[in-house]
């Protein structure tokens, strides 16, 4: 962690919390597709301890696969230009896909992601984002079918969750104040 900054840290949301929610979200993910196979999409790299934590609680037949994008570089804010850094891996046509995103900000990010998959000819495409920040939409018709907590318009970081590669491994999500830019 860079020296001085763990004085900018506010706790927003505890792991205890976050771990009650996300059990929660993975039974609602049962519940939805009772019995059929689940292929889960983690964003890397912030949706990487989310997705982790999920897959463990959701009690059905699962598989998983990641893709990688940026938008936001090493800013507190994203540039508005979204790159696909990794596909997939393998084929999801015919499969019950569930996105797996650490944050829904502004939509642009999952309203990208969202039309290359509904190319691939998923039988169903949901999204879960633990945290969804409903004040930043740019793109007012991009939600989440799950998520774990609306949060306020602050930066925050942990539980995967950076800024500029640091503080993924908090446990907490916390709002991290800095200098402005």
């Amino acid at each position: 962690m860079p020296v001085g900054y763990r004085d900018h840290l506010k706790v927003l949301i505890r792991n205890t919390a976050i771990q009650k929610r996300v059990r929660a979200v993975a039974k609602q993910i049962t519940k939805d597709f009772r019995g059929e196979r689940v292929h889960l999409i983690g964003v890397l790299k912030g949706a990487c301890i989310f997705l982790s934590d999920l897959i463990r609680h959701i009690d059905l037949d699962t598989s998983l696969d990641f893709m990688a994008v940026s938008s936001y570089g090493k800013g507190q804010s994203s540039s508005g230009e979204v790159r696909l850094n990794k596909d997939l891996d393998t084929s999801i046509e015919g499969l019950n896909v569930i996105l797996v995103e650490d944050i829904l900000d502004t939509g642009l990010t999952l309203s990208y992601l969202r039309r290359i998959l509904l190319q691939r000819k998923p039988k169903v495409l949901r999204v879960a984002a633990l945290l969804d920040k409903p004040s930043r939409r740019i793109i007012a018709e991009i939600k989440a079918d799950y998520v774990g907590f609306e949060i306020p318009n602050d930066f925050v970081v942990g539980y995967g969750l950076d800024y500029a590669e640091h503080y993924r491994n908090l446990k907490d999500v916390c709002i991290l104040t800095l200098p402005p830019e």
